[in-house]
């Protein structure tokens, strides 16, 4: 790169990764990542735990396999940080409509997904995130924010009018979302032999859901650029949805990738949810790597608390031979934010 004038972020961020492909640019600057571990020793496959949360919501399954599918859930979260739900009574054709859903609004042309663009300091719309601090690398991604629930914080203005099925489509997927989240908040609290709805109680009546389309385009130099950098989430959890290979969890020094299942969610831990569980379930970092000639959607929808709930550690799994760890936040997703943009984590910022 020696003698190559390279653009700062904010006019790298004016131009959209999918067009810098077809435009056949190569990556620049602060696309190219640098101190994030990316060339440390990652596996082909993962041995994520499926666990069936369809025992959770029947009632149909005995005592004794319930309780089996509960401690491979407590096991799973307080080691990988994650699992693959199965049983979740999504229809599978959903599931697929719903990845559609986001290639066809990637697929479209850029006048068309402009009109739906934000700003650099916006979070909901079409483009990128905000531009990140000095030093921080920019991910080989485009992405589609919106806010679902509550109700009042969606934005009509910025869901697509095509496809035509968007909005009906998204709307059936929220509602069958805040069912899984229901199942898997209550599911978490029995494993840990809590009260079944202690979690749900802390993410409160007004809970957030918020939903994030992901395209990652082909890159020229996949062992430089990343589709989305090392980080953990600042939500409670996270339920991913993929098309393609691509997400990788770190675990024992690491990255191990995540297989794809198309019958599967992907529901992955958020800071908050280890500090609810005063870390018993664990927060994993994890990225997107690039890929030289395939390109990739996922579709992540985020769980997060009320604004202006407090959270903290369960007082059950607070005890002389487990102590305090974390301490109560409020607006912890706004906490991790500031971390993010420096490309460090926040979890200290709430330990006692």
């Amino acid at each position: 790169m020696a003698g190559v004038s390279v653009p700062p972020a904010e006019v790298l961020l004016s131009k959209r990764v999918q067009q810098m492909v077809i435009a056949g640019d190569e990556p620049l600057g602060p696309y190219l990542c640098r101190n994030d571990h990316h060339d440390e020793e990652s596996t082909a496959t993962s041995p994520i735990p499926a666990v069936d949360i369809g025992c959770f919501a029947t009632g149909n399954w005995s005592a004794e396999e319930t309780e089996e599918e509960l401690q491979k859930l407590k096991s799973s979260l307080s080691t990988w940080g994650c699992f693959q739900a199965m049983g979740h009574g999504i229809p599978t054709s959903l599931l697929y409509e719903v990845r559609q859903l986001g290639r066809e609004f990637f697929e479209q042309p850029m006048e068309e997904k402009s009109k739906y663009a934000k700003t650099v300091n916006e979070f909901q719309g079409y483009g990128a995130d905000p531009v990140p601090e000095e030093g921080q690398s920019l991910d080989w991604s485009d992405r589609f924010f919106l806010e679902l629930v509550p109700e009042e914080r969606r934005d009509y203005r910025l869901w697509p009018q095509q496809p035509t099925f968007f909005k009906k489509m998204l709307e059936e997927y929220t509602e069958q979302m805040k069912r899984v989240t229901e199942i898997v908040s209550k599911s978490m609290a029995r494993s840990l032999g809590l009260d079944e709805n202690c979690f749900l109680a802390q993410f409160g009546e007004g809970a957030q859901l918020a939903i994030r389309f992901n395209y990652y385009s082909p890159c020229t130099r996949p062992d430089l650029v990343l589709g989305l950098k090392p980080h953990a989430d600042g939500s409670g959890y996270t339920i991913i949805l993929q098309d393609e290979v691509g997400l990788q969890i770190r675990k024992d020094g690491k990255w191990h990738t995540a297989f794809k299942n198309p019958d599967a969610l992907l529901v992955l831990m958020g800071d908050q949810m280890e500090i609810m569980s005063n870390g018993v379930f664990k927060s994993p970092v994890h990225r997107v790597v690039s890929d030289e000639k395939r390109d990739r959607i996922s579709v992540a929808m985020f769980y997060t608390p009320e604004v202006g709930k407090e959270i903290g550690p369960e007082e059950g799994l607070i005890s002389g031979e487990a102590p305090r760890i974390f301490k109560k936040v409020k607006d912890y997703a706004d906490i991790h934010w500031g971390y993010y943009q420096k490309g460090m984590r926040a979890l200290h910022a709430a330990q006692v």
